[in-house]
């Protein structure tokens, strides 16, 4: 089946991707201290996460039962756990954009409402981050689709963002390896959990398996009534991404979210620390000889080339074009730097941080940068971060088609519905 094979070596490249610059290390430190402080609101703040909840608002509209309710559940939230299992779409692993999923459902007589985190739209998705609101079935703020996704939840499971319940993924998550990347065999379980949960005790489950791709599947015969068909939710149709990559030998137990490595290699002590970067000089060819090129006092130096000779150096190369190699790299290495496409992904996945550490670990902090990719790309960063601010405060609504940018290289495709791996 190599086609099959193809499509999972694919999905497991997109979440190799996703574990290394999505989540980063300090986040998730960062967030769970504060969360095991009992500071909910500042451990969504550490995970880039905007919390649009009033709660003395909703104790007034709803009452003091839901809203305490709410507050243990907000607790109780790890969200730099829900952003590790997020939906994601090709070919970067970005959040899956414009999307409202449910994370937990409160009865309120005869409705219905739900706790739901939601990613903006793809125009204004800088920074990847995500809010959290109370739905309770209008359609007021300037999110394009408010209302739950029947495909996209998570209200039935809680493993994967409530902090209490993360030690049930590892038997939600197994199922025996699916050269297409499918837990066939959870998924009868699943349907029932489905089923139960709208008060069915069976009937008909419809399990989408990527692009127009349809499973149907009858849990028993006692189907009740004309109830519109129900979707398996996303989270239950694929294998855990986590357990395809350890079965793959692609990751490292220590690299796993800590609520997931211990759940899914009980004993194995987790290891969350930054990723360190690169130390010690590097080494080029110059005049034939191999100089150092190094960070000293925060600036990036040719070691091997006294003071009055770089000043010499400079200005010849201001005449004649020519710079001394070791210039030349340290030229270079402002414009361009080895790690350009690490400091992309970061600011990419929503971490500046990350990205700043990189480029102050490559040229010294505070680095004064000429004209080439790396500043465009801090540029370019800078500016989608105010596409942020104004859907955030209901001031834009995008692009127009002939302004809008070309996202293939970056989403897969411009409007990439049918582009998702989960």
């Amino acid at each position: 089946m190599p086609h099959s094979t193809s499509n999972e070596d694919s999905r497991l490249t997109l979440w190799l991707r996703v574990r290394e610059f999505a989540v980063p290390p300090t986040m998730i430190e960062s967030a769970t201290a504060r969360r095991t402080t009992g500071d909910w609101a500042a451990a969504c703040a550490a995970a880039h996460v905007d919390v649009d909840l009033d709660l003395r608002r909703i104790a007034r509209l709803h009452g003091q039962e839901l809203a305490t309710h709410l507050r243990t559940d907000l607790r109780h939230l790890a969200p730099d756990l829900l952003r590790w299992h997020m939906p994601r779409i090709a070919p970067n692993g970005l959040l899956r954009p414009g999307l409202t999923l449910s994370l937990a459902r409160y009865n309120e007589g005869r409705d219905t409402l739900h706790l739901v985190a939601r990613t903006p739209p793809a125009w204004a998705d800088a920074g990847q981050r995500i809010s959290l609101a109370l739905w309770d079935g209008s359609r007021s703020g300037p999110h394009p689709h408010p209302h739950p996704h029947r495909r996209f939840r998570l209200d039935l499971h809680r493993h994967l963002w409530d902090a209490r319940r993360a030690g049930e993924l590892r038997t939600r998550s197994a199922t025996a390896p699916h050269a297409r990347g499918w837990a066939v065999d959870r998924w009868p379980a699943e349907a029932r959990l489905l089923l139960g949960a709208h008060g069915q005790g069976g009937g008909t489950v419809t399990v989408r398996v990527g692009g127009r791709r349809r499973v149907i599947l009858d849990v028993d015969a006692s189907r009740i009534g004309d109830a519109p068909p129900l979707i398996l939710p996303d989270a239950a149709t694929w294998v855990l991404p986590d357990l395809a990559l350890l079965r793959a030998g692609l990751i490292e137990a220590g690299k796993l979210h800590p609520l997931v490595a211990a759940s899914l290699v009980p004993g194995h002590p987790p290891d969350a620390r930054p990723h360190s970067h690169r130390s010690g000089p590097r080494m080029v060819e110059c005049r034939g000889a191999q100089h150092r090129i190094a960070l000293v006092n925060g600036v990036l130096v040719a070691l091997d080339h006294d003071a009055t000779e770089i000043r010499r150096e400079k200005l010849l190369a201001e005449l004649t074009g020519t710079p001394l190699p070791c210039l030349r790299l340290i030229e270079e290495a402002h414009r361009s730097p080895e790690r350009l496409s690490d400091v992309s992904a970061r600011l990419e996945h929503g971490d500046a941080a990350g990205a700043q550490a990189t480029v102050d670990g490559l040229l010294g902090p505070g680095a004064r940068l000429p004209e080439g990719a790396l500043r465009d790309v801090l540029q370019e960063a800078s500016r989608r971060r105010i596409d942020h601010g104004l859907f955030r405060a209901g001031l834009g609504s995008g692009p127009g088609p002939a302004e809008r940018p070309d996202r293939r290289s970056r989403k897969g495709r411009a409007h990439p519905r049918h582009a998702t791996f989960r």
